[in-house]
């Protein structure tokens, strides 16, 4: 079973990763729902390569692929980053994951209420962050999107989509894991 890192990724002007009591909270939730360790690697990952300028966005497929050079591969690797990601047939994506690989990686940036206009509410905040690592670790497990609408697993194209799921596998998704020999 191997264990979950997660990497704060910043833009070379700065950091951009969420704060440390967000990035703990999704670590010691991960290990809950993986049932394996759970840690913060202390270095950030430089994501500033990735950014096209015209759409003022990160391309996170490039991010995968720099991060899956640098990982460890006895290692899950999760990339927590607050800058905007995108995919070139997307206006935008929460994250992105390699089906049945390493690596994956998510964003805040759209999972904050203010990006929406509206005030900040911290809890809900770090409910979504916790339902897009799942969703995108459960990619690196070899799951596909799930057709069940509660599932962690299905397919969140809006924050109105991924406030009404829950945080948990459904009964298929957590057998395909649990039988994979990850539980």
């Amino acid at each position: 079973m191997k264990p979950i890192h997660l990497i704060p990724l910043a833009n070379g002007a700065g950091p951009l990763e969420p704060g440390l009591v967000v990035l703990e909270h999704l670590a010691a939730t991960l290990a809950r729902t993986f049932r394996t360790p759970c840690r913060i690697r202390p270095e950030t990952f430089d994501v500033s390569f990735a950014l096209d300028v015209g759409r003022r966005q990160y391309y996170s497929t490039a991010i995968l692929q720099r991060l899956e050079r640098a990982s460890d591969p006895d290692a899950r690797i999760l990339g927590v980053t607050a800058c905007d990601l995108y995919v070139p047939v997307l206006t935008f994506v929460f994250g992105e994951a390699q089906l049945d690989g390493n690596c994956a990686v998510v964003s805040t940036a759209r999972l904050q209420e203010e990006f929406y206009g509206m005030p900040r509410r911290e809890e809900l905040h770090r409910e979504r962050l916790v339902k897009e690592a799942a969703h995108e670790l459960g990619h690196t497990f070899g799951l596909r999107h799930c057709a069940d609408w509660r599932c962690v697993m299905s397919s969140s194209h809006g924050v109105e989509r991924l406030d009404v799921k829950g945080a948990d596998f459904c009964a298929k998704c957590a057998k395909a894991v649990l039988s994979d020999g990850y539980w």
